[in-house]
């Protein structure tokens, strides 16, 4: 999964109070903590290996679709895409219609709007941000959801996860996957040859870093050539140090990227990629190292594999399955550390989106909306479902269960992605924006107040002042 933004939404995701976001780190720490000894692989082809019960096979109703064929765009790629298509082949199984996937450019947003101005849109697109929702809703190619869907939605999902598919007070999208981006996960031999523990604290986590810089191997793995990896990285430290509400002023251009608590998030950043030999590979090597390769390098190559840990979501697991690395034994995560009062939560998203209002895209979004379809891709592993039907024993590893159940657990107290809720040119476009000033920053890290200049003079111009 990656993770880019467009146009602002207008409103900001539901706000937390630290006491409720402290109870929401507490369970995933408890439940993190309570993962040791599991040795299923999280990614990949796990087939039936996740065990547990499916959600009833019947639980949604559909209507016959024999004759009718669909189109569904998303970025995914790899594995990704080739668990997705499984959902895709099952609803086909279902209704008789015919379901071709259609790989996306990133950022699908501009995709999009080239197949619709050569008159060919999909029906349905999976969107990774609000942002992306309303610009689409905007510009008159989103349809609001049916009735049916509508219906399976608000069955199956917390009001929160609701809201961030609305625009102007109508369900337009069904967040069919969710992301806990507040993890880290490391190497188990690693840390074990260092005598490293899973830290708590920023503090913890520096100490950490120099005890496995110590035994001879770099602590981080950074995909610095996905600029959205970066900004993954300002959101928890911001989160957690400067608080829920800055977070949301910050994520709607209330307040300046020149605010002090910007420059002490890149400050404290500075900490780890300013750090020589902290990254792997250096600063240079990191912006020529794409997300899954900074994955994969971290649980390849025994005893020395170039880097201890790597910062990324519960996503992260379908990278993992691409290595030998078991997912609980060799590849174990910890929450993101806390850098202020409380460790940040923080989510992500892709929703379906209908972009052409026949009975057949709507028998996918609400298909989309099911526990059906979404205990399907739970199984395969690499994926996490906000819909709370879904049964956790799903799953294919307790890794993956108890993040899950964090989630769920949760409700509504989450924030989401704060690049994914601000304008494309400034939050989701590679080269620009945000992802190119945090790529030159990890370059430089000691130019924080240029850093915060040219972010805020990219964020006013994409905001509109």
């Amino acid at each position: 999964m990656r993770t880019s933004s467009t146009i602002r939404t207008g409103r900001t995701v539901k706000r937390t109070t630290r006491a409720a976001a402290t109870l929401a780190v507490a369970a995933l720490t408890l439940s993190l903590t309570a993962c040791g000894g599991d040795g299923d692989n999280g990614g990949g082809d796990s087939g039936d290996k996740g065990g547990g019960t499916k959600a009833p096979a019947s639980s949604v109703t559909l209507p016959k679709l024999d004759g009718e064929s669909l189109e569904v765009a998303a970025v995914w790629t790899g594995t990704e895409q080739k668990n997705f298509k499984q959902v895709l082949t099952e609803f086909e199984k279902r209704t008789g219609a015919k379901v071709t996937f259609v790989p996306a450019q990133d950022p699908i947003i501009n995709f999009l709007g080239s197949k619709i101005a050569g008159g060919s849109p999909p029906d349905v697109a999976m969107l990774p941000q609000p942002g992306a929702i309303k610009q689409a809703v905007d510009k008159g190619w989103a349809k609001p959801l049916g009735a049916e869907a509508t219906k399976e939605l608000g069955e199956n999902y917390s009001q929160g996860w609701q809201d961030i598919g609305k625009v102007g007070g109508k369900q337009y999208g069904v967040y069919y996957k969710a992301a806990n981006k507040s993890l880290i996960w490391y190497n188990a031999q690693v840390f074990e040859n260092a005598g490293a523990a899973e830290p708590k604290t920023w503090d913890e986590l520096l100490d950490t870093a120099q005890m496995v810089y110590d035994s001879g191997v770099a602590p981080f793995s950074v995909g610095g050539a996905d600029g959205w990896t970066l900004t993954d990285w300002f959101e928890n430290v911001y989160l957690s140090q400067a608080g829920p509400e800055k977070y949301d002023q910050l994520a709607q251009h209330q307040i300046k990227w020149t605010d002090p608590s910007v420059k002490e998030a890149l400050t404290t950043l500075a900490e780890i990629w300013g750090k020589k030999d902290f990254v792997a590979g250096g600063a240079s090597g990191a912006l020529q190292t794409e997300f899954p390769a900074s994955v994969t390098q971290t649980f390849t190559g025994g005893d020395q594999p170039k880097a201890g840990m790597v910062y990324e979501g519960d996503f992260v697991q379908v990278n993992i399955g691409e290595t030998k690395a078991k997912v609980g034994t060799d590849a174990k995560v910890f929450p993101f550390p806390a850098v202020g009062d409380t460790a940040p939560v923080v989510s992500g998203g892709d929703a379906a989106v209908v972009f052409k209002d026949s009975k057949a895209a709507q028998a996918l979004a609400t298909w989309l909306a099911s526990p059906d379809a979404a205990a399907i891709q739970a199984k395969l592993g690499g994926f996490l479902s906000p819909n709370k039907s879904v049964d956790a024993s799903v799953y294919p590893n307790e890794v993956q269960k108890k993040i899950a159940d964090a989630l769920i657990a949760a409700g509504d107290d989450f924030r989401f992605d704060m690049s994914d809720q601000a304008p494309q040119a400034f939050g989701g476009t590679p080269g620009k924006g945000e992802w190119k000033t945090l790529q030159d920053f990890l370059k430089n890290p000691k130019d924080v107040a240029g850093a915060q200049a040219k972010l805020e003079a990219d964020a006013a111009a994409a905001y509109g002042g």
